[in-house]
């Protein structure tokens, strides 16, 4: 027995980056606690957590909502790599990798939303 979300490459996708970022975000200093590991960590489970809420909704142009916030949290966790990288937390290398799984992840979780019907029948 599956929940439909789980099925979703996107939202598999999503529960792996998390983790990659998760570990990641464990080499941080620590008064970066309360900051940037808080933000990151927060943004990076919300791509997953808004795939599998929208899911769970009654239309698809509900869920087609839950994806573009997912598309949102994304860009929040680049904007948190950039950031990283800008105050030497992470090298260029693991920049890079990231930043090529987060641009993946975006263009499939943006090619899914648009199979989603975004009329109100």
């Amino acid at each position: 027995m599956d929940f439909k979300f789980e099925k979703l490459r996107i939202w598999q996708t999503s529960m792996v980056f998390g983790e990659v970022v998760f570990e990641l975000s464990k080499t941080f200093p620590k008064e970066e606690l309360y900051n940037l590991t808080s933000q990151i960590r927060r943004a990076v489970d919300s791509i997953a957590l808004n795939i599998a809420e929208g899911a769970t909704g009654n239309s698809q142009v509900e869920f087609r909502k839950f994806v573009g916030y997912s598309l949102r949290s994304l860009a929040e966790v680049v904007t948190c790599l950039h950031k990283a990288k800008l105050r030497a937390y992470i090298n260029e290398e693991t920049f890079q990798n990231c930043y090529k799984q987060a641009f993946d992840l975006m263009n499939s979780i943006a090619a899914f939303r648009n199979t989603l019907s975004s009329n109100t029948k």
